[in-house]
């Protein structure tokens, strides 16, 4: 069978799974006692065995076989939960993603885990499971159970109990469970297991299992007949001589071969079909609950934008044309269009919208192992990670938000001691917040450390040239973006070869939002992201500078005022304006994108916000407000740092979008 069309599915559902793991099992490590984590675990591990044995993948099979059979020792209790365990399965994640990355980037690289096989397979040897798990079994029976065995004793029919041991590299479990039970189904009636059916489907044992049963069969037949089953590595088959309560000492006794009259055990077998009906019924519930929702190639999903953006488009340039001949039919027929296609690009942004939870789950577990590395004591906290936003600005976001955090584990927070001294709580805290400000999702990273040292800061802008004086603190805060700039005093795994802060404000002025910085020293930083929900369809203000049209996305517009030229005035060399007691700096649009200037006083500043910064763009024009779909600029224009991409106009004009962060 050719399994390549499944291939997609099982990256997403592996990478789906890893992260679960990762997550319970940082859940697991500060409550060591909770079962339910620990089946929780089990039971994802279990699947993600499955499915990479189902695709072939070995490797991953046996590894998380091999993690299965330590997650089984702690749903046993053989096993205590500390932290040596924790990391030994946390090497084995890492290791899964290495792999499965390499299935998703077609590398053949081979990934050697004989050695965390043997860290598994050491994990925890105690006495306890060195025990003779026979005398552990306790086949506890009903009335309904008694009243079998007895009928079947009055009838000279044989009553077993038969011990399955796997191999040691037996990787379906439940497949090999399953052909047991079925084989010795067909042999009589089965009364009793251990584990019970369900443990068993789910593969909620070890090594071995326990199956009570009525046969006309003697014993060595029974025997041989599960030893045909392969990965069946032992099979002991034990006579019960009296039936009691509670079976725990199994002695081996042969029975004579006697014929059990079947109306005996008609009512176990209706029994079990009833059960196996509501079983069934369940399932189809739960089915049809599941297909609720679907999985939609992330491709069709970009054709089905891009195809919504060329829809408001069209619209716009009919509504035009519409206007421009004065067209009253056509104008209210597009008008119902107008509100359809609304509607369909609402719908098709929520269904590109992703909670902002698959980005912060990876977190958890970077604070741990930065916890480990640098031997500080430090909690992340999450907020609001059900905020959401397009499936393009969580792809990106990322990257920028490990430097940051990063960032604030090894500069921020002090270490346990420094903390004590200062009277400050000995666990350093790291806040992780998001939520929506009007169009915009806002990303805080705080920390209760340090803060930026502003004298430090400038020592090292002078000692590579750049002069301080003059500049404002927030000025000399947001020197920390400049490319190559780093205070460590030492360069390590974690920071310090000043890369990763210019990375992060060039990877947000990408995406269209900014980054600002607020720090106070001794009490902590704070960075604060604002990002645009979407990057598809925004809705923008049109002006015109010099004869040239230009859009300027509406989420970065504080208000739009007229003014007079001669109300400019000239400060330290800068052109500012007085607006409601404050001064706001002045760009002039024409001289910042080369373009001859109009002689006229009458203009207009549009007056925008970037992080902390005011600034006021000075245009000649307004053309209005108008819903515009973003397109890639070509390859001549993509190092213009100016434009954010390009649009088109109703009159079939091809106009730029400004980057306002980038030309403030």
């Amino acid at each position: 069978m050719d399994m390549s069309q499944y291939l997609d599915v099982f990256l997403e559902e592996s990478s789906e799974n890893l992260q679960t793991l990762n997550q319970n099992i940082l859940e697991l490590e500060k409550d060591p006692e909770n079962k339910d984590i620990i089946n929780s675990i089990f039971r994802v591990a279990h699947t993600l065995k499955g499915m990479a044995g189902s695709m072939g993948f070995t490797d991953i099979a046996e590894l998380t076989h091999k993690m299965e059979n330590v997650l089984d020792k702690f749903r046993n209790d053989i096993l205590k939960v500390d932290s040596n365990i924790i990391n030994v399965l946390f090497k084995c994640l890492d290791t899964l993603e290495i792999m499965i990355d390499n299935i998703r980037d077609g590398n053949d690289e081979k990934i050697s885990i004989d050695n965390l096989i043997k860290e598994l397979e050491n994990v925890g040897e105690s006495k306890k499971e060195q025990k003779d798990e026979k005398s552990n079994i306790d086949f506890t029976l009903n009335i309904y159970d008694e009243n079998i065995i007895k009928q079947a004793k009055e009838k000279n029919y044989n009553v077993y109990t038969a011990e399955i041991i796997l191999t040691d590299d037996c990787l379906l479990k439940s497949a090999r469970s399953f052909l047991v039970y079925k084989t010795i189904e067909d042999l009589g009636e089965i009364i009793k297991t251990v584990p019970s059916v369900d443990d068993l489907e789910q593969e909620n044992f070890q090594d071995r299992f326990y199956i009570m049963f009525l046969t006309q069969k003697n014993a060595d037949e029974v025997k041989d007949l599960i030893l045909n089953i392969s990965e069946i590595k032992e099979v002991n088959i034990n006579s019960i001589a009296e039936s009691s309560k509670s079976i725990n000492n199994l002695e081996t006794k042969k029975q004579s071969d006697n014929q059990l009259e079947s109306n005996n055990i008609d009512v176990d077998i209706n029994k079990k079909q009833e059960n196996t009906k509501a079983k069934i019924t369940k399932e189809e519930e739960k089915n049809k609950k599941a297909h609720q929702s679907v999985r939609v190639d992330l491709e069709r999903l970009d054709k089905f934008m891009n195809l919504v953006g060329e829809l408001v488009i069209h619209r716009t340039r009919l509504e035009q044309i519409s206007t421009n001949y004065r067209l009253g039919e056509l104008h209210e027929t597009l008008e119902q269009v107008g509100r359809i296609t609304s509607d369909l690009q609402d719908l098709v942004m929520k269904v590109r919208m992703l909670p902002i939870e698959r980005v912060f789950n990876r977190f958890p577990r970077m604070i741990r192992d930065l916890s480990q590395e640098l031997g500080k004591d430090i909690d992340l906290i999450i907020k609001g990670e059900d905020t959401e936003l397009d499936r393009t600005v969580i792809d990106e976001i990322g990257e920028p938000l490990v430097h940051l955090i990063r960032n604030a584990a090894d500069h921020g927070i002090e270490k346990t001691e420094e903390r004590i001294k200062l009277g400050k709580p000995a666990k350093g805290t790291i806040k992780l917040i998001a939520y929506q400000e009007g169009n915009k999702a806002v990303i805080k990273i705080e920390d209760d450390g340090k803060g930026l040292d502003l004298e430090k800061i400038k020592r090292k802008a002078e000692s590579i040239g750049i002069s301080t004086e003059g500049m404002s603190e927030n000025d000399i805060k947001n020197l920390i973006f400049m490319q190559g700039f780093s205070t460590s005093e030492k360069v390590t795994d974690i920071s310090g070869r000043g890369v990763g802060m210019d990375v992060v404000k060039t990877k947000i002025s990408n995406l269209g939002g900014t980054v600002e910085v607020v720090s106070e020293k001794g009490k902590g930083t704070a960075f604060i992201i604002r990002l645009p929900l979407t990057l598809s369809i925004i809705q923008a203000l049109l002006v015109k500078v010099s004869d040239e049209t230009f859009a300027i996305s509406l989420g970065f517009i504080d208000r739009v005022i007229n003014i007079n030229v001669n109300e400019i005035k000239l400060t330290n060399n800068k052109e500012v304006i007085l607006y409601r007691d404050k001064i706001i700096p002045i760009i002039r649009l024409s001289e910042k994108l080369n373009l001859k200037s109009v002689e006229s006083n009458n203009k207009y500043i549009v007056i925008v916000k970037t992080g902390e910064k005011t600034v006021g763009l000075l245009v000649d024009e307004l053309l209005g407000q108008q819903e515009i779909v973003i397109k890639p600029v070509g390859k001549l224009l993509q190092n213009l740092k100016e434009y954010v991409g390009a649009t088109i106009l109703g009159d079939g004009l091809v106009t730029l979008i400004l980057d306002v962060a980038a030309i403030v």
